[in-house]
């Protein structure tokens, strides 16, 4: 007769680690930081089913992602517009960062995440916490998104929440320690360093200086590289009197500098330029309300997906400006080394 083992020997099984990721969930692109890896997916979604069914071997361009009692479609369709305020906090967010989640190859894991808001949103004018604002942001994540098909939820079980503008000062700060781990440069953490932030919906300052931020030259201004992408669309539209309800191919066309219109290809590029040249004579003069000559600063370091789009056009704005590397990545790098090395290790951060 077999041996009946007490249920108080039978070994539980081996709990993994949770990952850590950073997420830099923004309005234009989302971007994901693990491992290494560097991955971007367009913020591109809509309520409802795609309706869509894929021929063999054809590459699945749309998928579907289910949170409370919504479906979502995310991926190439006609989709919603990201740029409203509730956006960070909404259902399509959430199905939007589990896609993006599950396009970095994390299907069925348990990860610990950080993501960010604007500095104005986490921040109110003397400086105080939007302690709820940030309650909501950090909760809107934890609610569970279930992929519709084969795939397994990744289970989001913790999440932090900081400045944007402000991680991507953790990115340059936070660096390797010749070990394998990562170190406070206290050089660059002491002196006056100022962020500039180009995102799609936002532009970010953050002044740090003794690792504190200086709220007088600090903020959010709702202008980005959308709102150039939205002058090209209407000048193109003028120009070829058509409407462009696609905003896939209107991105695309952005980025490229040429369109098909009825079956042939149009060069747009001097369409581009001029909403590029705009978009950055309004930034410029934010920026240079924000920090004035820059003189009394040590670096500007200039980060975000409009920053790259605008790279020629912004490179003269201050003598001792700084372009991160990769920098549409900067806020998500940040992120990931906030929970990695701030969050293991506050004291030294404090």
């Amino acid at each position: 007769m077999p041996e009946i083992l007490p249920a108080t020997t039978a070994q539980e099984p081996e709990r993994k680690t949770a990952m850590l990721v950073g997420i830099d969930d923004g309005y234009a692109c989302t971007k994901v930081v693990l491992d290494g890896r560097l991955i971007s997916v367009p913020s591109t979604g809509r309520v409802g089913r795609a309706n869509v069914s894929w021929l063999p071997n054809a590459q699945q361009l749309i998928f579907e992602y289910k949170t409370g009692d919504t479906v979502y479609s995310i991926g190439e369709v006609d989709a919603e517009p990201t740029r409203y305020d509730d956006y960070a906090v909404s259902g399509l967010n959430r199905a939007i960062v589990q896609h993006a989640l599950q396009c970095a190859d994390l299907e069925g894991e348990d990860i610990i995440v950080a993501s960010g808001m604007p500095v104005s949103a986490f921040y109110g004018r003397a400086g105080t916490l939007r302690a709820s604002d940030i309650e909501e942001k950090r909760s809107n994540l934890l609610e569970p998104v279930e992929p519709l098909g084969a795939a397994l939820p990744i289970n989001i079980v913790q999440h932090r929440v900081v400045p944007e503008a402000l991680a991507a000062w953790y990115d340059h700060v936070v660096v390797p320690d010749g070990n394998g781990g990562a170190r406070l440069d206290y050089l660059h953490a002491a002196a006056p360093i100022a962020v500039v932030d180009i995102g799609g919906r936002t532009t970010d300052t953050v002044v740090v200086r003794d690792r504190g931020i200086v709220h007088n030259s600090s903020g959010s201004h709702s202008l980005g590289i959308l709102d150039a992408v939205d002058a090209f669309a209407v000048a193109v539209e003028e120009r070829f009197d058509i409407s462009l309800p696609d905003k896939s191919m209107v991105a695309h066309a952005f980025e490229t500098g040429s369109i098909p219109i009825y079956g042939r290809m149009y060069e747009v590029s001097d369409e581009v330029e001029q909403a590029k040249r705009e978009l950055e004579e309004r930034l410029y003069a934010y920026v240079r309300r924000q920090l004035g000559s820059g003189a009394e600063l040590h670096q500007v370091l200039m980060v975000g997906g409009g920053t790259l789009a605008l790279r020629d056009m912004i490179d003269r704005w201050y003598p001792n400006q700084v372009m991160a590397k990769e920098p549409a990545f900067a806020n998500a790098r940040g992120m990931l080394k906030y929970l990695a090395f701030v969050c293991a290790d506050e004291d030294e951060f404090s």
